[in-house]
């Protein structure tokens, strides 16, 4: 057996980031951008008021002003402001030739058409949105590797763009394996479970904004298994296998992998749950062979492939990481990096009840992982742990 940085090292040696791609920004969320995006407009593209009121020019504020005209969201006439006069203007309007200053309507006084400006706090570029404010054309928007947030997408179709180059998603399959295991909606048999790692992998995937997943399910016979993994080595650039790969006389997908070429790159991890983890390459594909506990299968899914998930897509701080007081005292034994469900807050940490590995019931309420070292075997109240936060 390896240690949790032994493997988690194994793993940044030998994922390699994908290949850069064009999308539409319409479907670019969760990408992160392969090249620099520069704006292809001034932003706003006019000076545009930030209220509804009046526009004037500050040299005029303190006269009687002549009110004339309207500007309303969607005009295009690029009219001018005529001195000691004021226009009438809305949210999101052009602001006039000569006007440098929006006045909100209730901070005036209108007499027939003349205004008197009621505002002792009025600076001149008060509610006014200068073109190019927030960018000039021409100008870097946002950075290569850059994530593509809801607000990096609303941000960069504000400016005209409708295509970025990123790099591009894995696509994942699932191998499910166990001659125990039951659709959900079907009656249990003596002996059967319902299947629910493919249900939870594909959850987590499509969390992280990985959508291109395909399932497959294998009895316990090498053959097939041999069969199926060969198959998603074909179509998939990360295969997730799920259940045997212990040592047990059902336990097929060492061999598997070796039958299909597959170099082991390492088998058994120091940690629990999830000890049994396998981790190999094919080219550039790569295959993870996790625990068939489904609390071990989760676990293993956020400490390591989704690192090299991360690798991939350039992208970052999928979990982020604590420093936290625990809330109670823990023992453990020594040996082994512990992963335990937990719940957290601003103040401390609480390790969850149910913490073995065929147990989900603390994983349905677990915002976290909490991290206690190999060689440590007692933890007291207050001590300060790493905290691994979940996505949510």
């Amino acid at each position: 057996m390896i240690s949790v940085n032994e493997a988690k090292q194994l793993i940044k040696d030998n994922v390699e980031v994908l290949s850069s791609t064009n999308v539409a920004l319409r479907d670019a969320a969760g990408y992160v951008l392969s090249e620099d995006v520069y704006s292809k407009i001034d932003f706003p593209p006019f000076n545009q008021s930030n209220v509804d009121g009046y526009a004037i020019a500050f040299k005029d504020a303190q006269e009687r002003l002549i009110i004339h005209g309207e500007s309303a969201a969607g005009n295009n006439e690029n009219v001018e402001l005529q001195p000691k006069h004021a226009m009438r203007i809305f949210t999101g309007a052009p602001v006039p030739e000569n006007a440098d200053t929006v006045v909100m309507q209730e901070k005036v006084i209108v007499k027939n058409t003349e205004l008197i400006i009621d505002d002792e706090q009025l600076q001149a570029g008060l509610n006014f949105r200068a073109k190019g404010k927030d960018i000039a054309k021409n100008d870097l928007a946002l950075h290569k590797d850059e994530f593509l947030s809801a607000g990096a997408i609303g941000f960069l179709t504000a400016l005209g763009i409708t295509e970025v180059s990123v790099y591009k998603k894995p696509s994942v399959s699932i191998i499910i394996t166990g001659n125990e295991l039951q659709e959900p909606g079907k009656n249990l048999k003596y002996g059967q479970v319902y299947e629910a790692n493919s249900f939870m992998l594909k959850a987590a995937l499509q969390q992280l904004h990985y959508n291109e997943v395909e399932v497959y399910y294998a009895d316990d016979n090498l053959e097939r298994l041999t069969s199926i993994l060969n198959d998603a080595l074909n179509k998939s650039d990360i295969i997730l296998l799920c259940g045997g790969i212990s040592v047990g006389d059902y336990d097929f997908v060492l061999q598997a992998t070796e039958n299909c070429g597959v170099e082991k790159l390492f088998h058994k991890v120091k940690q629990r749950p999830g000890k049994p983890l396998y981790f190999g390459k094919k080219y550039k594909k790569i295959v993870f062979g996790l625990p068939g506990n489904p609390s071990s299968v989760l676990t293993c899914f956020y400490e390591y492939a989704v690192a090299a998930l991360e690798i991939m897509t350039h992208k970052k701080d999928t979990i982020k990481y604590l420093q936290l007081p625990l809330s109670m005292p823990f023992k453990k034994i020594a040996g082994l990096t512990f992963f335990l469900k937990g719940l957290y807050d601003d103040n401390k940490v609480i390790p969850l009840d149910a913490q073995e590995s065929y147990r989900l019931s603390s994983y349905a309420k677990a915002n976290c992982l909490i991290q206690l070292e190999e060689e440590r075997t007692q933890y007291e109240e207050g001590e300060i742990v790493e905290v691994h936060v979940l996505p949510n």
